[in-house]
């Protein structure tokens, strides 16, 4: 099996992220299969930055602890990561950034002293572009041509006009003319070579697979507050919402996203709002009102370390008891945990399908690892399945006599009730928090509570 895995490291703000995606991306287009890893501390600005890519020829779901090849911008990315690389793994590295005089090298490691920051401003770039410098490097020493390095490079910088494409190139062609120059890549014991008829693999992370999945679904209406790891499926949706004709909210709080979000699906559509383990800790008093009023809506839970503010961009899993238990009272709910990039597609789907055939609100339990690290899969893994939207009531009905008042809550033998939408004739109704008759009218009747606690236990 061939396999590889490659770590840049730097400090924040010098597209230590974007370049794992270009280095990914380059193989993944020719046939082979990439996960990339992203580490960042909790700060607006700076901090070590890592980004981690393994390629394979066999599909990648997790990384190693060792690397094969890293690049490190500054003397700290040297010292942090050389303990991690692999028997005759290689150093990439500017010595007029990182002097390794005070640092113990391993005799194993193959060191590739680069002018990273010359380079790149002989291409007529800054220190910028050092990274492309350093992915051009890593490209030789691999023996990989850069044909498919310089389309991705037009691709990504398309809008910012020629010029930046250009440096870009040029940055990247001398990084890989030095290494060719100055050193005997035969020594190198990794390369791989672009593979004959190769399919090109989507590129994507968890929250990009929830949020594509939520649109193959037909959700209509996505709410949240900002909160890592679940911040980017914000973003994604709103990227999304004119093509798809989606109504996206950023909103004042957790407590509004998760209303929202039932208000939605109450009027009809399908809806969904995300977050992190304290969003969903503030969501959870509706999350219940979700159940009472037997309202679908579909939560994703991106868990990180806790409790209270925890580790904000670590991943941990712990919250499944939360997830199983949230809310006072006992009611039913799924919870879905998607395993990989595919599962998340294909599961988010099915989430909006249980939602709305049981009434019930479904968590889709996600984690850091899994949202924000982007996966190569086989577009036929991306499963498309049929929408099914359960006792939903779009028709008019025959009208209602005098006093006569819908049964919206019904008991019926599997639990679920018919769910006109607001504005359907014969089902008018109104829906609160408080335990109901079947007419939706509030009681505290001991009978009908058991009931109706039966009622909701059958689906």
């Amino acid at each position: 099996m061939a396999a590889f895995t490659w770590k840049i490291g730097g400090e924040a703000g010098f597209g230590i992220m974007g370049s794992g995606l270009l280095f990914g991306k380059v193989f993944t287009r020719t046939g082979y299969y990439a996960h990339i890893y992203s580490e960042y501390p909790s700060l607006i600005k700076g901090g070590h930055n890592t980004t981690l890519v393994r390629l394979s020829d066999k599909p990648v779901y997790t990384p190693p602890y060792t690397s094969d090849l890293v690049v490190a911008l500054d003397k700290f990315a040297v010292e942090a990561h050389i303990p991690h690389l692999s028997q005759n793994g290689g150093l990439i590295y500017d010595s007029k950034d990182a002097d390794l005089s005070n640092v113990q090298i391993p005799k194993s490691v193959q060191l590739y002293d680069v002018p990273l920051l010359e380079l790149a401003q002989k291409a007529g770039g800054d220190m910028l572009m050092r990274n492309t410098v350093a992915i051009g490097a890593s490209l030789a020493l691999l023996n990989y041509p850069l044909d498919q390095f310089n389309d991705i490079i037009r691709e990504t910088f398309g809008k910012k006009g020629g010029a930046i494409i250009d440096i870009n190139i040029n940055a990247a062609k001398n990084g890989y003319d030095y290494i060719k120059s100055k050193y005997d890549i035969s020594k190198f014991p990794f390369k791989f070579a672009p593979k004959p008829n190769a399919q090109h693999k989507p590129v994507m992370t968890g929250n990009e697979a929830i949020s594509a999945g939520a649109i193959q679904a037909g959700v209509k209406f996505f709410s949240a507050y900002p909160m890592t790891p679940a911040s980017s499926i914000l973003h994604y949706m709103a990227s999304k919402e004119l093509e798809h004709n989606i109504v996206v909210k950023h909103c004042e709080d957790e407590i509004a996203a998760m209303n929202m979000a039932i208000g939605a699906s109450f009027a009809g559509v399908r809806s969904m709002t995300s977050t992190s383990g304290g969003g969903f800790s503030l969501k959870t008093e509706a999350l219940g009102m979700a159940a009472m009023t037997e309202t679908p809506v579909v939560v994703v839970l991106s868990q990180r370390t806790g409790p209270s503010t925890g580790m904000p961009t670590w991943t941990e899993q712990a919250d499944l008891r939360f997830a199983i238990h949230a809310s006072q009272g006992d009611f039913l709910r799924v919870v879905v945990a998607p395993g990989d990039v595919a599962e998340a597609f294909t599961l988010t789907q099915k989430a909006f399908n249980l939602a709305e055939k049981y009434q019930i609100p479904v968590i889709i339990l996600s984690d850091k690892f899994l949202s924000e690290s982007y996966s190569s899969v086989d577009k036929s893994e991306l499963k498309v399945l049929p929408i099914e939207r359960g006792k939903l009531i779009t028709e008019d009905m025959p009208p209602l006599k005098p006093q006569e008042k819908f049964k919206r809550y019904e008991f019926t033998d599997d639990g679920v009730s018919p769910r006109p939408i607001p504005g359907v004739i014969g089902g008018e109704h109104v829906s609160s928090s408080y335990e109901h008759w079947e007419n939706t009218f509030s009681t505290e009747h001991f009978e009908t509570r058991k009931k109706m606690v039966d009622k909701r236990a059958r689906k």
